[in-house]
């Protein structure tokens, strides 16, 4: 994996062997970015990552001028690997990991993120009611962005809160924002 631009541009990491993650692609995680840049300021943002996997959404982030991540994983070999590439980089003190069910964690009290990156397994059965959860209890700034990962047989473009969905391979992403979007504009 690569970080794509900003201050970490350019450097690698390898995801070990036996790890259970899917890595967002280059392809697709330049076209999130890429689309974040075009509206929204990500410099100072506090960003959260579910289904952390190998970190490779908050490396960007991070490189991109975000104040701090936190990532979200049940599997703490995967956190391992964030913890051990945040030292090695020197973000450690920028990125914070926890190790715990996804929807455990947001039946947590809220904290306010300005973007939140989600890249669940696709079979994920909770997925509709995470959506719910991450747009109706606080978790999202009133300014902030929910990017979704999710396969071709979910489709959200007609959800109240979803402004933009697009596919990308396998992969399609959709991004919510707090407020419903204005069917009329």
């Amino acid at each position: 994996m690569r970080i794509i631009t900003g201050s970490l541009k350019g450097r690698r990491f390898e995801i070990p062997k036996g790890l259970d993650v899917r890595p967002t692609t280059d392809r697709t995680k330049e076209s999130m970015f890429n689309k974040i840049e075009a509206y929204k300021y990500i410099e100072g943002t506090r960003v959260l990552d579910l289904f952390a996997g190998s970190g490779n959404l908050g490396f960007e982030a991070i490189s991109r001028g975000a104040r701090e991540v936190l990532a979200v994983d049940l599997d703490p070999a995967n956190l391992k690997l964030i913890d051990k590439i945040s030292r090695s980089w020197e973000i450690d003190h920028q990125i914070k990991t926890v190790a715990i069910d996804v929807q455990q964690f947001l039946e947590s009290p809220a904290q306010s993120f300005d973007f939140i990156f989600c890249d669940p397994p696709y079979h994920y059965e909770w997925m509709d009611h995470m959506i719910e959860q991450i747009l109706s209890n606080g978790w999202l700034s009133p300014t902030g962005w929910f990017l979704l990962e999710h396969d071709k047989y979910h489709s959200y473009t007609d959800h109240t809160h979803c402004f933009f969905s697009k596919a990308y391979g396998r992969t399609t992403v959709s991004i919510f924002q707090a407020q419903a979007v204005d069917s009329e504009s």
